[in-house]
């Protein structure tokens, strides 16, 4: 269920073994499993080369059988003297080492899934791993040194959290849905994981991330995603991970702060710094752990001079609290999220095109409802299912039954869903309490676009609908009817009536 990288070549022992060709070809496949993206095509193909079973078998039963055939191959190697990776020299050694990581990772899989779901409980405070020592144990078994056991089995860890976060908080199998579970697996670990281990491990805070999408798709979930998937060391002495992975992810909504009020909240303030500063305040950016990942939520409100004042942090990873001439570094990692389209925040001179570089390291688009029901309609069933799951702590088909029934008869199954996933949790609520929900009127310029985007997408609208639609879409943005005839190169008086008809 995991990915894993070949380890760099150490000390050779003088009397190296070598795999038989039907061998090799074996554990070839294993190693390219262990290297591929568990959410990619690929990664199921190689399972199923692998546990020789029908294309169509459930996953869980896929995965028992790979873990099988490749607990068969490794028995015979231990009991002829060759399951220890000092015994191996090239090709074989890149293989053979990470079959016994993919092997280690399926023997506490289950150990890591109870550490995650006890982590979680605990909140801040770090957990005791039971199993910490019985892993260690087998690494040097296979030939790890105790040094590099502790590492990778810290990043077992990290893969571990990745694939639960990743997978359990993005519901979903529509197609746009998969690409996004992918992009966001890559964006922890690149998409090769030995250039991820070898090179840039420690060096990830260096790589910005943009996430993009309408309001209430869930940036926030896949932003979090990211942030609690960082690498946490692990101590031997003790027994833990050095830090809970509850602590390595924060956020802040910018929107939420005025503009005297969010260089403090951003950067920390000192005692008497402005007019109400009576304490010391400790800014998001100070908070923020050595392995952890800042979320800056509404990126696209805030003004130009904080934008500047971010880019210092991001190019020099220095920054001061306000009032002081204090420098404190900031090693963490930075996501940002909005759903204002910054190619038109950039064209209107409101978002710096050189804070824009600095963030897009990667772009990440959270599709849209409507874009996730139009590619698969069993994507509403499933989103719903686990919505009735999280609001009555328990699986009722019953419950996603009515729920769907009311859908269909109010908005009906043509609805837009301007809101996205959090406007059907919302739809959910009021159907279970008043069995109906009769929509939102397309009003903003979020339901413009919308509304636009799927005639578009339908081939079912007519060009008046088409310019006045778009006429209304600016006159919301701009304000003027002056303003929207010199974008669309229209007479004021035609763009007024393109705008009335719109509205009514």
């Amino acid at each position: 269920m995991l990915t894993i990288f070949a380890l760099p070549i150490y000390i050779i022992c003088m009397t190296a073994k070598k795999l038989s060709s039907e061998e090799r070809a074996f554990f070839r496949l294993v190693s390219g499993a262990a290297l591929s993206n568990p959410f990619s095509d690929e990664r199921t193909e190689l399972d199923i080369r692998i546990a020789e079973c029908p294309p169509d078998a459930p996953l869980t039963e896929r995965l028992e059988c790979v873990f099988l055939k490749m607990k068969e191959r490794i028995e015979k190697l231990e009991k002829e003297g060759r399951a220890d990776i000092s015994l191996y020299s090239g090709d074989d050694r890149v293989i053979i080492q990470s079959t016994f990581l993919f092997e280690i990772f399926f023997i506490f899989t289950r150990g890591f899934d109870d550490l995650i779901a006890r982590q979680i409980k605990a909140g801040e405070s770090t957990c005791v791993v039971p199993f910490g020592r019985d892993a260690i144990s087998l690494f040097i078994k296979r030939g790890f040194s105790p040094d590099d056991a502790c590492r990778f089995f810290a990043i077992l860890y990290q893969l571990k959290r990745a694939y639960y976060f990743v997978d359990k908080a993005l519901i979903g199998q529509s197609p746009c849905m998969r690409d996004l579970r992918r992009h966001l697996w890559n964006n922890v670990f690149t998409y090769d994981i030995r250039l991820y281990e070898r090179f840039l491990m420690n060096r990830m805070e260096d790589f910005s991330t943009m996430i993009l999408g309408d309001t209430g798709t869930g940036k926030g979930t896949a932003a979090a995603a990211i942030g609690r998937s960082g690498f946490i060391p692990y101590n031997p002495d003790k027994n833990i991970f050095t830090d809970s992975f509850m602590n390595s992810f924060i956020s802040i909504n910018l929107s939420l702060y005025p503009e005297t009020l969010i260089e403090s909240e951003l950067f920390g303030h000192k005692k008497g710094a402005f007019t109400g500063a009576i304490n010391q305040h400790e800014g998001i950016f100070s908070r923020c752990r050595p392995h952890g990942s800042i979320l800056l939520d509404e990126i696209g409100d805030v003004s130009l001079p904080v934008q500047l004042k971010l880019l210092q942090i991001l190019q020099e990873r220095t920054f001061s609290p306000v009032g002081s001439h204090e420098i404190l570094r900031f090693n963490g990692r930075v996501i940002a999220a909005t759903n204002k389209s910054i190619k038109e925040l950039r064209g209107s001179g409101l978002f710096r095109s050189d804070f824009y570089y600095r963030l897009c390291s990667d772009c990440i688009v959270v599709p849209s409802l409507s874009e996730r029901i139009q590619e698969d309609p069993d994507e509403l069933r499933l989103i719903l299912e686990n919505i009735v799951s999280r609001l009555t702590g328990e699986k009722s088909e019953e419950l996603v039954s009515l729920v769907i029934e009311s859908l269909e008869k109010s908005p009906g199954r043509d609805y837009s869903w301007p809101g996205n996933v959090r406007e059907l949790e919302q739809a959910t609520r009021r159907i279970l309490l008043t069995r109906e929900y009769r929509g939102e009127n397309v009003s903003s310029s979020g339901g413009i676009k919308e509304m636009l985007k799927n005639g578009i997408d339908s081939q079912n609208i007519d060009s008046q609908e088409l310019i006045s639609g778009y006429c209304a879409l600016l006159y919301e943005r701009y304000g003027t009817y002056e303003e929207v005839a010199r974008r669309m190169n229209l007479d004021r008086r035609t763009v007024r009536r393109y705008i009335e008809l719109y509205q009514g």
